[in-house]
């Protein structure tokens, strides 16, 4: 099929990894606009992640955008051209939704990067867990360019490569290349286009290998030490730590790792 005659969605497969457990694999795919977000999309993203917190058998997930050229390339500009402060307000929260969602799925999101990863794709790759990005991908925050603030999840941004880099980026609305995003902590890995999806999947095997609740009870005890004093996240911690010996999952993974010493 050309990229002309597809029509944009976003797809998830569900798949048996090896043998070991079941991954989400989703994609966004609006090849040929670079996979910009219209609204539609956005909400089908919201409603695909959403769907996902009911399969309790899924350990991960992984998003990416269809083809090689971008992961999103930002927000729809011809959409957002046409707003008034009602519906660019709808806009925007919609688009937060799609972020939340991410957020708070209960298993780790690994975002696969391979191109463009512009505005709303950052914010998207920011609400994810773990970033992984080829090395011809590109970095930014352009919306002052367009006459709009970069908001929502851009706010996610300072907890991950500080303040003045931050404000570099949504001030400036300039590009980073992916080894640069890799030495601001922007991305945690950045490999040839070739190894992308062999990287990736390093991690994919790596969380499997983990125990199921032990994953889930961390990305959720992650998610709450943003908001909570120090001596609040240790307490929290602490109650996380008990919870995980409701089940014995601990048990059974600490026996099998004392059989191999």
């Amino acid at each position: 099929m050309k990229d002309t005659d597809r029509h944009p969605s976003v797809e998830v497969i569900v798949e048996d990894f090896g043998g070991k457990g079941l991954v989400a694999r989703i994609t966004i795919d609006n090849r040929r606009k670079l996979n910009v977000l219209g609204a539609g999309l956005i909400q089908r993203l919201t409603a695909v992640v959403c769907s996902l917190q009911q399969e309790e058998k899924v350990r991960v997930a992984v998003l990416t955008g269809a083809g090689d050229r971008a992961f999103i390339g930002g927000a729809d500009v011809n959409e957002m051209a046409e707003l008034s402060p009602g519906p660019a307000r709808e806009f925007i929260s919609r688009l937060h939704d799609a972020c939340a969602a991410l957020r708070n799925l209960a298993v780790p999101v690994i975002a696969k990067i391979d191109g463009y990863c512009l505005g709303a794709g950052l914010e998207i790759a920011a609400s994810c867990d773990l970033r992984i990005a080829s090395e011809g991908s590109t970095f930014g925050m352009p919306e002052v360019r367009v006459g709009i603030p970069s908001v929502i999840e851009a706010a996610l941004l300072p907890r991950l490569i500080g303040w003045g880099r931050s404000r570099e980026l949504m001030l400036t609305g300039r590009q980073l290349a992916a080894e640069e995003a890799l030495a601001w902590g922007l991305v945690e890995r950045v490999v040839p286009p070739g190894d992308l999806d062999a990287s990736l999947d390093e991690w994919v095997q790596a969380i499997l290998e983990a125990g199921p609740r032990a994953v889930r009870l961390q990305k959720a005890l992650i998610k709450e030490w943003e908001n909570l004093s120090l001596d609040q996240a240790i307490e929290r911690g602490i109650d996380a730590f008990a919870e995980a010996f409701k089940t014995d999952e601990p048990r059974a993974l600490m026996t099998k790792f004392l059989k191999r010493q």
